[in-house]
């Protein structure tokens, strides 16, 4: 894990590939609880009889939810000891390349693209990558911007 404790540590880490993480297991309980919490029960994420017939052969992870993964599997790869808080400030670019199905093993790898002063603090936008094990495309690309402030 890399550890940034200041704005010139972070400077450094920029285009530096962080990760990858540990595998993460996608089980269809995790799918399930994050169906229950949104409210999204389509069949191809929650129906595993008719998943398996459907265009995956299997239920697949909400594209959200892998995306919701991304703060979990982010505490392996970096941590800001800043000293102030670090708040989502939002995403830039979404994609999701390929479909998650249950059972597979995920982990991400993230590069911090840029670092810029706002008012408000220090806005830091990191691109993560969602890697499936044994699959070529990534189930998520996502840019995250940070605001550290403090």
């Amino acid at each position: 894990m890399k550890v940034l404790r200041s704005r010139a540590d972070i400077h450094g880490a920029v285009g530096e590939e962080l990760g990858p993480t540990e595998w993460l297991p996608i089980t269809q309980d995790r799918v399930d609880a994050f169906a229950e919490v949104t409210g999204d029960h389509q069949w191809i994420h929650v129906d595993t009889e008719r998943a398996a017939a459907g265009p995956f052969g299997n239920t697949v992870a909400h594209g959200y939810l892998t995306l919701a993964l991304i703060p979990m599997l982010a505490t392996e790869l970096v941590t800001y000891e800043t000293g102030g808080a670090r708040l989502n400030y939002g995403l830039n670019k979404v994609r999701f390349p390929r479909p998650l199905p249950v059972g597979s093993r995920i982990r991400g790898r993230a590069v911090i693209l840029e670092i810029t002063d706002v008012p408000a603090g220090t806005q830091v936008v990191t691109r993560f990558t969602i890697e499936i094990e044994g699959v070529d495309k990534p189930a998520c690309v996502a840019e995250a911007v940070t605001l550290l402030r403090g």
